[in-house]
């Protein structure tokens, strides 16, 4: 986290809601938040007027719901990443989001230190997941994860992966393993900036949107740190 502060749009179909969400944050030093919207619609044109790090996004709402928001927001390529807050934690929405894009996903009755937590953690690259959500990705992950070598899923996941460098193939299992970036770097010995440049790389040459995207692609291949 830097000295600037990380810049949150607010988007809830409910007003009351954004409005507790601006006195939440707003009174913090190290966010700002910089707009409201009542729906994505309204949310992906304020990120693309640029000046957003993080949108707090709800789910359900209307004109344009908040999972395809977040795949305008995030296959638009602009610098803003995505953090659904929402009441709904139902295991299909939590992997259309994370499918779309959103970098994180967590509940509405988080306490407020999490929330802020979570906020910094997406503008700082890594992902987040409330401990009722992982439930749905860990389910998916023993899914997706059955297959033996041939399995065609896998044979294509581990395809993506054999583009990766020695390096980058050991910092992608670590990612799939929810370490952070300052975790992934005491782990492996190297600086921060090194495991952010190395993750960026990795999600380049995958072809995933973000690390949670990334991580499902890793166990999709069947890779663990011994492999």
């Amino acid at each position: 986290m830097t000295d600037t502060p990380v810049r949150v749009l607010l988007v809830d179909d409910d007003a009351l809601v954004r409005s507790g969400l601006s006195l939440m944050l707003g009174g913090r030093d190290d966010l700002h938040v910089v707009g409201q919207a009542g729906d994505g619609r309204a949310a992906v044109e304020a990120v693309g007027a640029g000046g957003v790090d993080v949108v707090l996004m709800d789910v359900r709402m209307p004109v344009l719901d908040g999972i395809e928001a977040t795949r305008k927001i995030t296959g638009s390529g602009a610098a803003t990443d995505v953090l659904i807050l929402t009441t709904y934690a139902e295991d299909e929405l939590v992997l259309r989001a994370l499918a779309a894009g959103a970098a994180g996903y967590i509940v509405k009755d988080s306490p407020p230190a999490e929330i802020v937590r979570a906020v910094h953690a997406v503008a700082a690259g890594d992902s987040v997941l409330s401990p009722g959500v992982t439930r749905a990705v860990v389910k998916a992950l023993g899914i997706s994860g059955s297959g033996g070598v041939g399995d065609p899923g896998r044979r294509g996941a581990r395809s993506r992966l054999d583009r990766l460098t020695s390096r980058e193939r050991e910092v992608a299992v670590r990612l799939a393993q929810g370490d952070s970036n300052a975790a992934i770097a005491q782990r492996l010995y190297m600086g921060v900036p090194t495991v952010k440049a190395h993750v960026s790389s990795i999600l380049a040459k995958t072809g995933t949107t973000n690390r949670v995207q990334a991580a499902l692609l890793i166990h999709d291949a069947g890779l663990d740190p011994e492999s």
